[in-house]
């Protein structure tokens, strides 16, 4: 019981990385590998909002204050990663708005070294704990029942993100909007939407999506590096693709399902093959099913 829950929170991590990587394939047709940078971006910004120096000038302004520190890191970390969502967006990928799908995957990858290569210049390639402030305090509740607060919260905190996002696609005209975009961009156009702000809100939730996604993160791993969302990016375009990349549910499903493998796996003798597990049941899945879980069939007309 406990395995399961601890791989449904780190499941909810993957789930929300891979609706990034879901949501802009599937409007802007496009992989943007450099989406798990996204991540490490947003946990700088939680750590540099509780460094010492800091918290000393929020103290200096009202001492009161420093109790909201965390939550002003959380705030700032959004705001930073959707701000950074949109300007790659708007710099690197509109440009190439009807490029080949090659050049625009080199451009990721460029850009997701680019934001690698700035973090180590700043803050410098050794990994560095994000303070005490930002640990959780413990619910005797919770952890009577062997589970950590931090798997609590993010499976919780998981849940009601994934839901909100659903309700977002499902019951607003910018959900519409991004739903025809996704179907027929053609059609979408001749009806007045406006595609380019579409993709914009698009990249901007799915950055948001990643700055939730390296807060809990934090809270199982209270360190950051240039690196930090490498892994956790790929993992999370596994998921994608597993679940059928371009869909919303697929993406979720697939972030639980390798979430729940991966503890699982962890947690028996077969933790030192735990990658290979993972990337052997995406290309069993793709055997059997090329579109992924809930992926759908494609035709192109000629």
């Amino acid at each position: 019981m406990i395995t399961l829950i601890d791989g449904l929170s780190l499941g909810s991590i993957y789930a929300l990385i891979a609706l990034g990587y879901t949501m802009v394939y599937g409007i802007a047709k496009m992989l943007n590998f450099a989406h798990g940078d996204i991540i490490m971006v947003g946990a700088y910004a939680i750590m540099v909002t509780l460094s010492q120096e800091v918290t000393k000038a929020i103290a200096s302004i009202n001492p009161g204050l420093v109790v909201y520190s965390p939550l002003l890191a959380i705030v700032l970390s959004v705001v930073i990663c959707t701000i950074l969502g949109i300007l790659v967006e708007k710099l690197a990928y509109k440009p190439l708005r009807g490029a080949s799908p090659l050049a625009v995957l080199i451009t990721a990858i460029g850009v997701s070294y680019f934001l690698q290569g700035l973090a180590q210049l700043v803050f410098g390639s050794q990994p560095k704990p994000v303070g005490s402030a930002w640990k959780l305090p413990a619910i005797e509740a919770i952890n009577k029942l062997g589970i950590t607060t931090a798997a609590a919260v993010t499976l919780v905190c998981g849940i009601i993100i994934m839901i909100a996002l659903t309700l977002f696609i499902n019951c607003t005209r910018t959900g519409s909007a991004m739903l025809a975009v996704s179907e027929d961009r053609g059609a979408a156009i001749l009806m007045g939407v406006n595609v380019n702000k579409i993709i914009s809100i698009t990249f901007a939730i799915g950055s948001a999506l990643a700055a939730f996604a390296g807060m809990f993160y934090l809270f199982q791993i209270p360190n950051t590096e240039p690196t930090l969302g490498a892994m956790p990016g790929i993992t999370a375009f596994t998921a994608a693709v597993i679940g059928g990349i371009g869909s919303i549910p697929g993406a979720m499903i697939g972030g639980v399902l390798l979430g729940v493998i991966e503890k699982f796996c962890l947690a028996s003798p077969l933790a030192p093959y735990t990658v290979a597990i993972k990337f052997s049941l995406l290309i069993l899945i793709l055997l059997v099913k090329p579109t992924g879980l809930l992926g759908k069939v494609v035709r192109e007309k000629v």
